[in-house]
This record gives structure tokens, sequence and C-alpha cells, in this order.
């Protein structure tokens, strides 16, 4: 039997995308105040730096996947203008709800599509610019979601990915105090769940490292493949362009 990562356990394939869901269905409604308060606000900068890194420019096409609470979203609608536009897309069906109505609350109308990265709903050169924050440690086939992502891309369009990657080891040993102790309480006092806020930081242990995120999305058909630490490389940026 085929097996995958679900933080450090080893469960089937199959199930990992529903373990996954399960997860994200308890902490959606706390999602954006467990983000505050685990980066102390340096998600916001981040998220502006990958926006900057991809180059959206008005009149574009932009997808954006496993949008969750729709921050990536709201800031490329603003780059694309009314000429553009946004499709915000998530496999969990709570977190694509909650950031189509931030979305809306913000004057932004965009089509959401409840989807699976790994099977994109989209034809082929679809997008000028497909966009992933935080949301590729949590798919199953990493490589078949980047193969999609780049698929769906126009020819000299950008895949941009914005996750967790891995720290300066001068850091690892506060690092991991931080991420094994410091979360999961966070997580229990704030989302009433210790153990997906466990999961966040196995996750982030089991994810590729820069390099080897680098090389995936070469293998997936990207060129000029490039990546950007931020906070000593607890956060990378990558981005590759579609030939």
């Amino acid at each position: 039997m085929k097996e995958a990562d679900f933080g450090y356990e080893r469960v089937p394939l199959d199930d990992k995308a529903s373990r996954v869901a399960g997860v994200f269905d308890l902490v959606a409604e706390r999602y954006d105040l467990m983000n505050d308060l685990m980066s102390l606000g340096l998600h916001r900068l981040w998220k502006a730096f990958a926006i900057h890194v991809a180059r959206v420019r008005p009149g574009e096409q932009v997808l954006d996947v496993a949008s969750g609470s729709g921050d990536l979203a709201r800031a490329l609608a603003r780059r694309v203008g009314p000429s553009g536009q946004v499709w915000i897309s998530d496999i969990n069906a709570r977190m694509l709800e909650r950031g189509r109505d931030r979305l809306l609350d913000a004057g932004c109308l965009a089509p959401a599509v409840q989807c699976d990265a790994e099977c994109l709903p989209f034809p082929g050169n679809s997008f000028d610019c497909v966009t992933v924050g935080f949301g590729l440690r949590n798919m199953t086939r990493k490589d078949a979601a980047l193969a999609e992502m780049t698929r769906v891309l126009r020819p000299g369009g950008r895949l941009v990915v914005l996750e967790f990657s891995r720290v300066a080891k001068p850091l690892e040993r506060a690092y991991d105090l931080y991420s094994f102790r410091l979360l999961p309480w966070l997580g229990r006092r704030v989302a009433g769940d210790a153990d997906a806020y466990r999961y966040l930081a196995e996750s982030i242990r089991m994810h590729p490292d820069q390099q080897a995120l680098a090389g995936m999305m070469q293998e997936a058909g990207l060129a000029q493949v490039e990546y950007f630490n931020l906070a000593a490389g607890v956060v990378a940026v990558h981005r590759g362009y579609k030939l």
C-alpha cells in the first residue's frame, strides 16, 4: 500500500487529503488570528514580498491555489485591476468560503473553485501567474500539483510558491522549541486544538528544503527557478517561469 507523510505519521496515500481537510475544518474560524500570533504578524510581510516577486500586472489572469482566507488573492486583485481577474481555489470548502467572503467584504469579486491542486479544472495555458501560499506542503503529491500549476500557466507565466522552509542551522534549536512547545500550546488555548498545530510543525520538517523544492519545480517544467529566503529560512519564496 502506498503511503504519504501526515506530519511525522505515515498514512495511506488516499487518506492524506481527508486528514488535512479535517485539520483545516477545525482551525478555519481562528486561522487568521493564529497566523498573526504564530508569526508575530510577519506573515503579512512574507505575503507582501511574494506578491512583489510575482510581478503581476494590470489585466493579467491569475490563479491563487490553496487560497485559504484569501490574503494573497486580495493583494493580487488590486494588482490586476478591473481589466484582470484573480481566481481562488482550495480543496477545503470551509477555507474557500472564508476566503471568498473576505474578498467580497473587501469589494473583490473573484471566481471561487473547490478543487484538488493535483487535478486543476482549467485548460492549459490559462493564467499569466499562479501563486500558492503555505499550501504546497499539505498536498499529497507535490510533484503532481507542481506539474498541474505549470500546465495551466501560459508560456512566460510565473509560478510563485510561498512556503515554510529550512531554517538556518544556528537557529534550529530555538526554532524547534518554538515549533513543538509554543505552537501546540497556542493552538490549544486559541484554536482549541493542539494536535492541528503539532501537525503544522511536523509538516514543515517533512517539506522539501529550498534546494529540493527548486529541483522539483524544474522537473515540473519550469525554468529560471530561484528562491528567496525570509526570516533566516523560516520561509522561502520560490519563483519559476514556464517556457
